[in-house]
This record gives structure tokens, C-alpha cells and sequence, in this order.
């Protein structure tokens, strides 16, 4: 079912299809994350996807949860977008050779990540909250909370201590 399928008919079919999108995002990330992690050379960074990919199991707990809130399947479909990313940032650290240098790669390549989510759990709180769902939201609100320390985290790391390491 593409985005605009003759099967979204409502604000609420959207809302579903959106979280089937997203709990595909993040049975993806789920699988990406570690290898992300093997990867990575800086403690600091290794230590922030590890803990992330506890997160993100989290988060597909929590999806599963509002899937049941909202009376809707537990279903995942395709996300275009999180495959890109990953195969971007499975293609890009392959080429790395310097460590510090990957190090930044993969944060570049986490926080797109990221950034997707984000703007995925926004839309579905503004959904959730329109379509009288405050309970879904609230659960929503959490992992985009969770979602919003991860990137900022990253940000950290990358401007402390790993692109500056990178540039040198």
C-alpha cells in the first residue's frame, strides 16, 4: 500500500498506516544498530548505540502497545526511507578507512536516522492528540522524547570529542 493508496481514506487510516511504517523503521534499527556499534572506535559512542538499541527494543514494544491502544493489527509495511538511510550508512562506513573518520560517519548516518523518527513520532502525536487518542500520544511522546536525548547525545559526542579528532 503506497502512501496515498486508494486505502487511506481517513485521518485514521493514515495514523495506522504511519505507525506501520514506523514499526518497520524500528524493527530495521533494531537489526542496523549493532553493527553500527561494532563499528564505531569512540567508547563514548560505542557505549551511546548500545544503550540506543536498548531504547529502540523499547520502542517497539511501546508501537505494539499503541497498535493494541487503538484497536488496530500489529503490522509493519516497507518504509522506503529507513531502508535508504541504512543502506546509506551501511555504503558510506564501508568506505571509511580512518577510525576517527568513521566515527563521525556513523554519527552523520545515526542522526539521519534519528531525525527520521523524530519527524515520524511528532506527526503521530498531533495525530494521535486530533483524533481524541491522548492515550496513544502520551506513549508516543515518550520514545520521541527518547528519540530527541538520542540526538542531542550524539551531537555531544560528535562535537567533543569525534570531529575533532576527525579533522585532524
Amino acid at each position: 500500500m503506497g502512501l496515498f493508496s486508494k486505502d487511506i481514506k481517513t485521518l485514521d487510516d493514515l495514523f495506522v498506516h504511519q505507525l506501520q511504517d514506523i514499526y518497520y523503521a524500528e524493527q530495521q534499527l533494531v537489526k542496523a544498530i549493532p553493527k553500527m556499534a561494532s563499528k564505531a572506535t569512540n567508547p563514548q559512542l560505542k557505549q551511546g548505540f548500545q544503550k540506543h538499541l536498548e531504547e529502540t527494543k523499547g520502542h517497539v514494544k511501546r508501537l505494539e502497545q499503541v497498535f493494541k491502544m487503538h484497536g488496530a493489527q500489529v503490522k509493519a509495511i516497507n518504509c522506503p526511507a529507513i531502508d535508504g538511510i541504512i543502506k546509506e550508512a551501511d555504503e558510506i562506513s564501508s568506505e571509511v578507512a580512518d577510525k576517527d573518520v568513521l566515527d563521525a560517519a556513523l554519527i552523520g548516518a545515526a542522526q539521519a536516522a534519528e531525525h527520521y523518527e523524530m519527524t515520524r513520532y511528532g506527526t503521530l502525536v498531533a495525530w494521535a492528540k486530533q483524533l481524541g487518542r491522548n492515550d496513544c500520544a502520551s506513549v508516543l511522546q515518550k520514545t520521541l522524547e527518547e528519540e530527541r536525548a538520542t540526538d542531542k547525545k550524539l551531537t555531544e559526542i560528535a562535537e567533543s570529542k569525534v570531529n575533532l579528532r576527525a579533522a585532524s
